[in-house]
């Protein structure tokens, strides 16, 4: 049981219906599609869609009371006795809602947030945490002022420890998240250039990451990046002692080193201490040591992080290794993409060892307004000549074959314009001699292009 209607006509008294202590809500869903048990549906109302449409698909699978929008009529059918809990706006009661509960139930909270790398950050904690405590976690993407609820109220009564993601694509929106949220622990894992269309800078996507502070405890922990310029702490309005700087410089609180890249993990020492990961890169040691830091401040041992580290379940599409035709090796990086995460998986490519031929399929970064054309030819700052052929796909990615050809005149690089060209002129590559590196924005569905080679 999450609550019953009467703690429900407690927080919302506008309603009607039996409102009894006997109705206990078990979930809350918002898609009628999925069948549900004693739940509380929300309708929630889109650009094209209004979920009260489809009230009674709702109450045929599970709901047993909804909430409704007060200025909606009640279809002429109703049933009087099915409990109704009037709002203004149903989004903005079920994040009231989703507060409130929290509050009941008390976990301990960590958000994250980032321009990239946020989504692994997010399972590397989880896994840390759920070694030693009942944990809640987001799941998917679903990161945003409708995700983040749902993620709150999908969590049982007896959770300890709840780990919620948060993006953003706008100022003002990580503010609200945080607001609802009330974090004990905060991370920022860095920043990039995602959604520079919208915030203007770096700068300002530093300043719309930093809203995580706004709502987290008085005496909450906020997690940096402590090589990153933009997030130094005199830039930050918090107590000094309440962030912790996590870095590859000795200055930084929690420092990371000697980190090295195998064909199947990352090796690292975190203050000293040994770990290892089942992720490739030197980011992802960072990654790991936010994690790592989040465990040590909820007292769990070296040993149970590691033992998390090594049964690790990522989120899809983020750098996976596979296989292909002839078992050509495959990193799916095709989730999405950021120059700054674009040249962090070019550097790991780079890096790993054990194969004869490293080829890059790179396409478009959305989302980067005017500053696009600049983010593309950045990406010729990391090609040399480990990398042994480069494709180009996409009416941004021309910048990144433009630049490449100019700065690196003798690296092999193609641009091809039809979608329909691409799997075929990578067709002299698929050997197990050959590693392929497929990254792009999610728009461009650079995983269609794997799902190719794999048939």
């Amino acid at each position: 049981m999450l609550f019953t209607v009467q703690w429900l006509a407690e927080l919302f008294p506008k309603h009607q219906g039996k409102i009894s202590t006997d109705i206990t809500i078990q979930e809350v869903t918002r898609d009628t599609r999925e069948p549900s048990s004693n739940s509380l549906y929300i309708p929630i109302v889109g650009e094209r869609f209004d979920g009260h449409n489809f009230i009674f698909d709702a109450i045929k699978n599970g709901a047993i009371a909804t909430l409704w929008d007060k200025s909606i009529p009640l279809p002429s059918e109703w049933d009087n006795s099915f409990p109704v809990f009037f709002v203004e706006d149903t989004i903005l009661a079920m994040q009231q809602l989703a507060n409130s509960y929290l509050r009941s139930v008390n976990p301990t909270v960590v958000g994250v947030t980032g321009s990239n790398g946020k989504t692994t950050t997010k399972d590397l904690i989880t896994s840390v945490v759920k070694t030693s405590y009942k944990t809640t976690a987001t799941q998917g993407n679903l990161n945003n002022h409708i995700g983040l609820p749902l993620t709150i109220l999908s969590m049982q009564p007896d959770t300890e420890v709840l780990v919620l993601e948060m993006g953003m694509s706008q100022f003002g929106e990580i503010e609200l998240l945080s607001k609802i949220a009330e974090p004990d622990y905060t991370v920022i894992t860095n920043i990039g250039e995602s959604h520079i269309e919208n915030l203007g800078s770096r700068k300002g996507i530093a300043k719309a990451k930093l809203e995580i502070i706004e709502g987290i405890k008085s005496n909450g922990n906020l997690f940096i990046d402590d090589d990153e310029p933009l997030l130094a702490k005199e830039n930050i309005d918090m107590d000094d002692s309440q962030i912790i700087g996590i870095g590859f410089t000795k200055e930084s609180d929690i420092n990371i080193s000697n980190v090295k890249v195998h064909p199947d993990r990352t090796t690292f020492e975190v203050t000293d201490k040994p770990y290892h990961v089942n992720l490739l890169g030197e980011h992802h040691a960072k990654n790991a040591a936010f994690a790592i830091s989040i465990g040590k401040a909820l007292n769990i041992s070296h040993e149970n992080i590691q033992l998390a580290f090594n049964k690790l379940e990522v989120t899809g599409m983020r750098f996976e290794l596979e296989t292909g035709i002839n078992g050509v090796h495959i990193i799916n990086d095709a989730y999405n993409a950021s120059a700054t995460s674009m040249k962090a998986s070019i550097q790991v490519v780079k890096e790993m060892e054990g194969f004869q031929n490293k080829v890059l399929v790179l396409g478009d970064i959305l989302e980067l307004g005017t500053y696009s054309e600049h983010y593309h030819r950045s990406i010729a700052e990391v090609i040399d000549s480990r990398i042994s052929e480069i494709y180009t796909y996409g009416e941004q990615a021309f910048y990144i074959y433009d630049e490449i050809t100019k700065q690196h005149p003798k690296v092999n690089v193609h641009y091809i314009k039809q979608r329909e060209d691409v799997v075929p002129s990578l067709k002299e590559h698929l050997n197990n001699q050959t590693l392929i590196l497929f990254k792009a924005s999610r728009g461009m569905k650079f995983e269609m292009f794997i799902k190719e080679l794999q048939q």
